[in-house]
């Protein structure tokens, strides 16, 4: 193994450990509780970013813009003056006192940038910015202190030198613009939760305060139909609360006096009151504080790479500089030698390196924004590309995580389709049970009026019976039934049957419905050369239905431990791993993945584990995500060859080596290549486009 992939799988060790360790403190928990995020506001991650915190790019890059154009406008490049370029007596003066200004303001970042890498020993990109700028900036102060002493013209470098502070601030700000992007988007994240809490007060009056105003020990009120704000626990009221999002259950779970309710799950029936047991670090809005602040500090690899080779061409440009220095003072004469040097140093600034990457995540960031992709982990752009397996959650993710009728079946020849829905609406009016919900709704939603029963009652551990019209009627499960139908059930579906005096005369399935986008997601997942498997903590029936459905491998009743050792296992094949899921009971396994993707509006723990979030709840989202993944990272690539390719061309051509032969690029040549290098990459990056929806 080489140092450098000693250095990587060191790396790799290190985030993977990271990440187990993060994933077994989740497992140490109920799904109800929440955890700590204090740590996560501190991570060192080395590298190429630790410049960031060296001022606001934006404000420094308006500041020196006016400072920039003034001596762009008054110095010609590299000796060549540009058709929008004048000069006037002592305008060479008024150049050095503005660039020695720009230098002091505009320049700071990068000296202190550069510091802090010769303070790790790893001179990289802010090193070489830093070195061409005071080359640049001595030289030309030397340029014109000489023309006045000497009445020789000596061509100065004050055009490169404001053009390299310029890019390279722009550079930045352009990297902290597309951050914050995504911190915008996250906040829509945001609107998936209460904004407003019903607080009730001492006298028993309600007062609507902000969620995150709620406090320690406040009772809450949460209605029907809306989702409960915060963690806390019931004392007042029952109801069944859909905790789907939470903990993989398609089905509502009955909620009573003591038990524990989880913020941004769904209150369905009745009224509840909620004393709240968690707020403050633990709140919603303290989560996407906690991803925005995390996103402007996490390096990707092709960023660590533009580093890297930043850091080559400072070695490189630094020996070319001295030879180059040596070998003309020794053959030519001393200003031979300190032109080829300098002319060496200046073309190694690298423009189009710093904005290689910059530009390429400013439009990743905002083509997935603007598909509900958001970005946590840049490096899980890099990962994707490469994995061999996708786990994935099935209510939610691949199911809609609503228990709907599928179908229903008239078995008597003296009764409708329809008319037998309205004897199931009729029978199952006023039950709160999901399935006489989805019952109810089904009809509602056909425009069947519900027959009027006399009489209804429960019959215990079977359904519900009635009489209407005279006639004795129950709607029983099928084993309540004790007799073979002969009927289609759809896989993993409930069957419930509707008995006239005894007799079967209609069927309904309920089931959670595979979304629109599943099967293609499996097909396109089967294309790229990825095994889909679903784990999912519901039942064996229904999961084998939907896996069957879907033509893919599943495994069933998982715990969050389960798919922890899932991943794990995988993971230790060898194999790159997806974890797709949407819940607490997923956030052990999103952790330990080497891409973690959360969809819907996830939950606190899961949104902090995963490293990409789909703010839909479509599958088709993670096609997309695919999809980005694959285009970022050859855009990044390609944009890493331009930039760095044309210094490694053009620092030997600048050093003279050819000159012997006859053959040296000049500085006006030079600076032309430099201004192509920049524009293609920018070019490059803004092309990065997703197919449409």
């Amino acid at each position: 193994m080489n140092k450098e992939e000693s250095s990587q799988h060191k790396h790799k060790h290190k985030h993977a450990d990271h990440k187990a360790h993060e994933s077994h403190n989740l497992l140490e928990h109920e799904h109800h509780e929440h955890h700590d995020h204090e740590g996560h506001d501190h991570h060192d991650h080395g590298g190429g970013h630790e410049h960031h915190h060296h001022g606001n790019f934006k404000e420094l890059f308006l500041k020196s813009l006016p400072l920039g154009i003034i001596i762009m406008v008054l110095s010609p490049m590299m000796g060549v003056t540009l058709p929008f370029q004048f000069t006037f007596p002592y305008s060479d003066i008024l150049v050095a006192i503005v660039s020695t200004i720009l230098l002091v303001y505009g320049g700071k970042p990068f000296y202190q940038g550069a510091m802090d890498e010769f303070k790790q020993k790893a001179p990289g990109m802010m090193a070489l910015v830093s070195l061409g700028v005071s080359v640049s900036y001595l030289y030309s102060i030397y340029a014109v202190v000489a023309r006045y002493m000497t009445n020789e013209h000596i061509m100065d470098f004050f055009f490169e030198f404001a053009s390299l502070i310029l890019i390279m601030l722009l550079g930045h700000w352009i990297e902290m613009k597309a951050v914050g992007d995504a911190g915008d988007a996250q906040k829509a994240l945001a609107e998936l939760v209460p904004k407003d809490a019903q607080v009730v007060l001492e006298d028993d009056s309600i007062e609507t305060r902000p969620v995150a105003d709620l406090k320690v020990g406040d009772i809450i009120r949460v209605q029907a139909g809306e989702n409960i704000p915060a963690d806390g626990k019931i004392t007042k009221g029952e109801s069944r609360v859909d905790e789907a999002l939470l903990t993989g259950e398609s089905k509502p779970v009955e909620k009573n006096v003591e038990d524990q309710v989880i913020g941004g799950s769904t209150n369905r029936e009745g009224v509840l009151f909620i004393e709240v047991e968690e707020t403050g670090d633990q709140s919603f809005i303290s989560q996407v504080q906690t991803l925005i602040s995390e996103a402007q500090n996490q390096p990707s690899k092709a960023e660590n790479t533009a580093h890297k080779v930043a850091g080559w061409l400072f070695y490189i440009a630094l020996a070319v500089a001295i030879v180059a220095f040596v070998t003309w003072l020794l053959t030519e004469d001393l200003q031979t030698a300190v032109t080829f040097t300098v002319t060496t140093l200046v073309i190694a600034c690298p423009h189009a390196l710093g904005l290689a990457i910059p530009l390429v995540v400013a439009r990743s960031t905002s083509l997935g924004a603007s598909r509900g992709l958001l970005v946590k982990d840049r490096e899980a752009l890099e990962q994707a590309k490469k994995s061999d397996v996708m786990i994935l959650d099935k209510t939610g993710t691949l199911t809609t995580g609503e228990f709907k009728v599928l179908n229903v079946n008239t078995l008597s020849d003296n009764y409708s389709e329809e008319e037998i829905s309205a004897l199931m609406a009729g029978i199952e009016a006023g039950s709160s049970h999901p399935i006489a919900q989805s019952i109810i709704a089904h009809s509602e939603n056909e425009g069947v009026r519900p027959v009027h029963f006399d009489s209804i009652d429960v019959v215990s551990g079977a359904g519900v019976e009635g009489k209407a019209n005279n006639k004795h009627y129950k709607l029983i499960s099928q084993k309540a039934y004790e007799k073979e139908i002969d009927v289609e059930v759809p896989k993993g579906a409930t069957l419930s049957i509707l008995v006239e005096e005894d007799k079967a005369i209609g069927t309904v399935a309920l089931g959670d419905e595979l979304k629109p986008a599943s099967k293609h997601l499996i097909d396109t997942l089967k294309n790229h050369g990825i095994e889909p498997i679903m784990a999912t903590g519901d039942n064996e029936k229904a999961a084998q239905g939907v896996a069957e459905e879907l033509g893919i491998e599943y495994k069933a009743n998982q715990s969050p431990q389960d798919k922890y050792n899932l991943v794990e296992q995988l993971t230790n094949e060898g194999k790159t791993v997806i974890m797709v899921g949407d819940g607490v009971n997923d956030a052990p396994s999103l952790a330990l993945a080497d891409v973690g993707i959360a969809v819907g509006a996830g939950t606190q723990v899961a949104l902090d584990s995963a490293d990409i979030i789909l703010t839909q709840s479509d599958p088709a989202d993670i096609e997309a995500f695919l999809e980005l993944s694959d285009k970022t990272t050859n855009k990044m690539t390609q944009n890493l060859w331009w930039g760095a390719g044309y210094n490694f061309i053009a620092i030997p051509l600048a050093a003279g080596v050819l000159a012997p032969i006859g053959f040296s690029l000049s500085p006006a040549v030079g600076a032309i290549l430099m201004s192509i290098s920049t524009v293609i990459v920018a070019i490059n990056a803004m092309m990065l486009k997703l197919d449409k929806e």
